[in-house]
């Protein structure tokens, strides 16, 4: 784990692994611990894998001022890639990560090879939104760090998968808390989400493109991941049959082949 100043921040990252350079984009609230590990450690056995936390996410230092965009975590990502000497990539990235992703894909398509949107939507007015019941449980901040943590666990994972892996439940909240992100940051990625929308561009993403979704998400309805492969010329679809947002978990060996399948082609 190491610090790198680029723009106004000291951005927490880590690299595992050699061989073509593969980035990991993180969602909302999140930081680079909450990512599978099993599935970093399939991804280094034949990719560099670059994990980082976002601006105003886990140990990344950030100016307690000014208002965040999709846009701007764009070009914090592209700005660590350069420090790293990472010319071009692949990009994988899940729900709010994909908003940032797509901004990269759109802004600097050099910079991306392979592109791969987990979880996430095009913002805007044409986003299928999430229940009232989902986004209450979203903002709400009551209970402390366990009263969140168990909210998120309600929206990350099916009862049953959460039933059959206390294991995998008690490890995923210690990575939880090792770095929480304060309300204001979060209320601040939150806002730009809610300003995001790429909606019209979208045809104009020209990279090998993969779209993947739980089925049962009720935090980003899988209906969003079908409106962006149908508007991403070329993409291709995968949608997992009982998994929720955080599928990458929950269908863990599936999805970890389909991803290297999709990166080799």
């Amino acid at each position: 784990m190491e610090y790198i100043a680029i723009r106004d921040l000291k951005i927490c990252c880590e690299s595992v692994g050699d061989g073509y350079p593969i980035v990991l984009i993180m969602g909302l609230t999140a930081n680079m611990d909450w990512w599978d590990q099993e599935l970093v450690e399939a991804l280094s056995r034949k990719y560099r894998v670059l994990i980082f936390d976002n601006r105003g996410a886990g140990r990344t230092v950030t100016p307690e001022e000014g208002e965040f965009t999709c846009e701007m975590f764009a070009d914090d990502t592209v700005a660590l890639m350069d420090a790293k000497g990472i010319k071009r990539a692949n990009i994988l990235s899940m729900s709010m990560g994909g908003l940032i992703a797509q901004e990269l894909a759109l802004k600097y398509p050099e910079k991306v090879n392979n592109l791969v949107l987990g979880c996430t939507f095009c913002g805007g007015k044409h986003m299928v939104q999430a229940t009232d019941e989902v986004m209450h449980l979203l903002t709400d901040r009551s209970g402390g760090r366990d009263g969140i943590f168990d909210r998120v666990l309600k929206l990350m994972f099916t009862k049953d998968f959460l039933d059959a892996n206390p294991r995998y439940v008690k490890h995923f909240k210690e990575r939880y808390l090792r770095a929480p992100i304060s309300d204001a940051n979060s209320l601040r990625q939150f806002i730009a989400c809610a300003k995001s929308d790429t909606y019209e561009r979208l045809p104009d993403i020209k990279n090998p493109t993969l779209v993947v979704t739980g089925t049962d998400d009720p935090l980003i309805p899988p209906q969003n991941s079908q409106m962006l492969a149908e508007r991403i010329p070329g993409s291709k679809l995968i949608e997992y049959k009982g998994s929720s947002h955080g599928f990458m978990s929950q269908a863990r060996d599936a999805f970890i082949k389909d991803l290297l399948d999709f990166l080799a082609m």
